[in-house]
């Protein structure tokens, strides 16, 4: 039930209680005891508040208490903040939509007059200029206030919304900014009390005769109840008097539509899928945050009203249904609100039965079905957090250990850490109430100034240095990791709103003393520190913290910078523990066995894990000890090849700028990080691999030849057979590698004779794809060019296809080879076959490559090629092809500059002879294939297959009866497909 003073906050007709409470009012202030010897004309030069107060220091207490009700809204602050809750204009932006500037601009051209204050009624109208072609416009206005708080408004232009319109912006800022040009009046009690009985006629006549349209049957009304003697408002002592405002004991508060709100927050939910709506929630929030902070109680109100719209919300039944989880807009307007309800509970300025009322509600909340759980899934039903009991002496030895904070503080969804840290900040904060006000356009966001407010009771104690220990003390609590995708999502933000807020804070002395502290503490803090020497094997880890500890601490004390860092890098839950004496199994899988389907962060964990530890590698430069010591810690603990690599190619920037010399010790760190990469992705291939083998080498190459050549010799461990032979030997041997590393002539053959054993190696393991790679870098040495080919003649035998073998006989006739291209070629002829259909065969062009290469070197090649090609291809059309090539001009006459044949050969003659019959013989068969299971719509395709058939038949002597012949026997045979056999005589007779 609301109150009487939330009641007549929104106006309309007076219940007897109210009335009562009015006339009771009414009554407390007749004029000698209220006004005592400040006769109104005294009030009204000393309207001033600060002269007001001056005043009632020589009144009674009880007086005191009386006038101040007269005190007006004193701060614009309070007006502003009641003008703007539905909207957030960007900042250093003076956005026209917001009331307040309107309401500001409106004041400023003198668009406000007639003002008129009666007791604590303040009324007046404020001209508003058309737009083009509209006349100008006048809005009345009316504000009743009480205890420096306005508890109702009502203007002409209607316009109900979650804030006051720009007209009641506008008087509001005239009563404060020109106080004493208000014309004042006593509470209209006070001037009716002056009136004898005709003059209060009159009055009365007068103000029906004026508005007796409106207020006529009021008038009648209660004029018959007065007249009735036994009538309840003749039983009720005083009446009612709006301008006399409440009694000492009443609740005030700011006047708040709550109707608007409550719909306004409905409607919002209901678009909640649109960014916009999101937006104007939290708007809402911050306008909640805002009157927390000026102990309005307006902001409980507020909260109150928006809480129970979000839980109408009717996706929350619909997501119970379902048992599916929220949105994850929905989720964080939740976290929004309860973290307003934290501050709500917990403000030292409520009172205790206010707290109960809050806590009765939260409990009523919580009982309904729709009120989401914590992780906002419903369906949820994850494994449990408790680690089953041991004796991760053996927890010891495993290095892990029970864990008693399964909550943490940070992360938790009270959010008890962030609201104590935030609380003491602003005990501490500097601001000039101006500049969040009336900002400069275009002015830049001013960072947040603090200072050290001493905590009373506590000397040397300050709110300041209290914040950071608060902050460090829950960033820095073990705790397990949370169940759930949103859950964990939280611990990752939440750590991050914490951090943020302490690197705004610039550190003094007394802080870093607060700071190295607080992490000897932590070092030292065992099982409920997360930076103990033994951890739970599913602790939230520390790097986030870890990576603020040390860049703050590294200036004043390095040392404890880098032990705190790395300690911190570890994360338990990739870690195993595998027996003495057992090899470690591949490094890749046992992190997939160890991946928790569960730690859905995991991903973001090991990235924040990587970013410590390139804060450190960068820090480090220069200094081997510590670089040794975090690559150790690197190697150790980070599990991720892809970050590895990423950390590899950091460490190699910083150790190598432009415009100095590299950093040598740094730059073998970042090399050793590439080959862990290149060891640990070996048998796991990437699409990054090309990419980490091509820096490998460019980072090899920065540190000098020998560091180049180490990684040819040792190419087994580190990379395939073809990247090393295409990529690393190739690479170690350009014109760009070489001039880099300004190497003489000895050192250039030593490490062009490493490249080609390697290149040899890899072609002995995988001949297929690092032949040719190997002959190319063998080219300039004769010795290891005959090696390469011989691995190539070996692998023949041993099962190299056809394809890699066309592909390096055509390499040895680009080098002016023909000989071993033949040879090659005749190799690759042997393992091919293409079948009577296959005229599309991808070795086509390579077949007819072979056949030009033979014509070329002579008649003794092409006889010896013939029974090759007649063995391996059976597709008709091809070989006849093949022939017909060969008929155009004499063989030998190829670069060799062997002797000319006389005369092109003939197809009747060896060795084309066998060519020709094989060709014949193969449109033979071929035809009949086609014809068993041909179709009506492929007849004309037949035919043509016919007509190339002839052409062919006609290269022999008796071509033409072996054609007709073959004609008759498919008449014969086929005399079924009518239509067919018809087309057949009309081509061919």
């Amino acid at each position: 039930m609301d109150p009487p003073a939330a009641k007549r906050s929104r106006g309309g007709p007076a219940g007897p209680e109210e009335r009562d409470a009015r006339a009771g009012a009414a009554r407390g202030r007749g004029r000698p005891e209220a006004l005592l010897d400040l006769s109104a004309k005294r009030v009204a030069e000393s309207w001033a508040f600060e002269q007001v107060e001056e005043r009632l220091s020589r009144v009674p207490e009880p007086v005191q208490k009386r006038i101040v009700f007269w005190s007006f809204p004193r701060s614009e602050r309070e007006i502003c903040m009641y003008s703007s809750l539905g909207y957030q204009p960007l900042e250093g932006e003076h956005d026209a939509r917001v009331p307040f500037t309107r309401g500001l601009h409106l004041l400023q051209s003198g668009a406000v007059d007639r003002v008129l204050q009666v007791g604590f009624h303040l009324s007046g109208n404020v001209r508003e200029p058309g737009g083009p072609g509209e006349p100008e416009r006048l809005y009345h206005i009316s504000i009743s206030f009480d205890r420096c708080k306005i508890t109702s408004v009502s203007c002409g232009c209607d316009n109900r919304d979650l804030f006051y319109c720009a007209h009641v912006v506008a008087l509001s800022l005239y009563r404060i900014r020109h106080a004493r040009q208000v014309e004042l009046r006593l509470p209209i009690s006070e001037t009716l009390s002056q009136m004898n009985r005709d003059q209060l006629q009159k009055f009365v006549q007068y103000l029906i005769s004026a508005h007796h349209t409106e207020v006529l049957p009021t008038a009648q009304r209660l004029a018959d109840e007065i007249l009735l003697l036994g009538s309840e408002i003749n039983l009720v002592h005083g009446a009612p008097d709006p301008t006399a405002g409440a009694g000492i004991e009443d609740a005030n508060c700011w006047h708040l539509d709550e109707e608007q709100i409550q719909e306004q927050v409905k409607q919002l939910l209901s678009n909640g899928g649109y960014y916009g709506a999101s937006q104007q929630l939290r708007s809402m929030f911050s306008k909640v945050r805002e009157m927390l902070r000026m102990q309005d109680s307006n902001g409980a109100r507020m909260l109150i009203l928006m809480t129970e719209q979000f839980l109408q919300d009717p996706r929350l039944a619909l997501w119970r249904q379902q048992g599916a989880g929220m949105t994850d807009k929905c989720r964080q307007l939740w976290d929004e609100l309860g973290a307003l309800w934290v501050c709500v509970v917990l403000s030292p300025h409520c009172k205790p039965e206010e707290r109960a009322s809050w806590l009765q509600l939260l409990c009523k909340w919580d009982k309904l079905e729709v009120c989401p759980l914590e992780e906002g899934n419903y369906a949820f039903d994850g494994p449990s957090l408790q680690p089953t009991a041991a004796p991760s002496s053996e927890l010891l030895q495993k290095g892990s250990t029970c864990i008693t904070n399964t909550e943490g503080w940070v992360g938790h969804p009270l959010d008890p850490i962030g609201c104590l840290c935030r609380a003491l900040l602003e005990a501490c904060r500097l601001e000039e109430e101006t500049l969040s006000l009336y900002p400069d356009e275009g002015s830049e966001k001013r960072k947040v100034a603090y200072q050290h407010v001493p905590v009373p009771g506590s000397p040397g104690e300050s709110y300041f240095a209290m914040a950071l220990e608060v902050a460090l003390l829950g960033l820095g609590q073990q705790r397990a990791l949370p169940e759930g995708l949103y859950a964990q999502d939280k611990v990752v933000r939440n750590e991050e709103q914490l951090l943020a807020l302490l690197e705004e804070v610039e550190l003094d002395e007394r802080l870093v003393q607060v700071l190295r502290k607080q992490a000897g503490l932590l070092l030292e803090g065992g099982p409920f520190s997360g930076f103990g020497e033994v951890l739970f094997r599913e602790s939230v880890p520390m790097h986030t913290c870890a990576r603020y500890l040390f860049t703050a601490l590294l200036p004043h004390d390095p040392d404890l910078a880098y032990r705190l860092a790395l300690r911190a890098m570890r994360l338990p839950v990739l870690e195993s523990t595998f027996p003495a004496g057992e090899p470690h199994p591949n490094p890749l899988e046992s992190i997939m066995s160890n991946r928790f389907p569960r730690w859905f962060i995991l991903g973001h964990l090991e990235t924040r894990q990587c970013e410590l530890a390139s804060a450190m590698l960068t820090a480090a430069k220069g200094d081997p000890k510590w670089l040794h010591a975090v690559l150790g810690s690197v190697q150790q603990n980070i599990h991720s090849p892809a970050l590895l690599f990423k950390l590899a190619q950091d460490a190699c920037k910083t150790a190598a700028p432009a415009s100095v010399p590299p950093d040598t010790t740094l730059l073998g760190i970042a090399l050793e990080l590439g080959l862990q990469v290149m060891r640990m992705t070996l048998n796991t291939m990437t699409w990054r691999r090309r990419e980490m083998v091509r820096w490998l080498v460019t980072c090899a190459t920065e540190i000098g030849p020998q560091a180049l050549m180490n990684i040819m010799q040792n190419w087994y461990s580190l990379f395939t057979p073809v990247e090393a032979a295409t990529i690393v030997a190739v690479t170690g041997t350009t014109h760009a590698t070489l001039l880099r590393l300004q190497l003489d002539g000895p050192q250039r053959e030593e490490l062009w004779a490493c490249a080609r054993t390697l290149a040899l190696q890899c072609a002995m393991k995988d001949p297929q794809n690092c032949a040719l790679p190997a002959l190319t870098l063998c080219e300039k040495n004769q010795a290891a060019f005959e090696a390469a080919y011989q691995i190539v003649l070996d692998a023949a035998a041993g099962g190299l296809g056809h394809t890699h073998l066309f592909t390096v006989a055509r390499y040895m006739e680009h080098r002016g080879l023909p000989l071993r291209a033949y040879k090659l070629a005749t190799l690759a002829l042997a393992q091919l076959s293409i079948a009577f259909n296959q005229d599309s065969h991808p070795a086509v062009n390579d077949v007819l490559w072979a056949c030009s290469l033979s014509h070329s070197l002579g008649r003794q090649e092409l006889s010896a090629i013939v029974p090759l090609i007649i063995r391996s291809v059976h597709c008709a059309p091809m070989l006849s092809d093949i022939l017909r090539r060969w008929t155009l001009s004499a063989p030998g006459l190829g670069p060799l500059g062997a002797r000319r044949a006389a005369k092109p050969l003939g197809a009747d003659r060896a060795p084309l002879c066998q060519l020709l019959e094989a060709a014949v013989a193969a449109y033979i068969t071929t035809s009949h294939s086609r014809l068993t299971h041909i179709s009506p719509r492929h007849y004309g395709d037949f035919i043509e297959f016919l007509g190339k058939a002839r052409e062919t038949f006609l290269l022999a002597p008796d071509g033409h009866l072996q054609f007709s012949q073959f004609l008759e026997n498919l008449k014969q045979t086929y005399k079924g497909k009518k239509k067919l056999m018809l087309l057949v005589r009309e081509r061919f007779g």
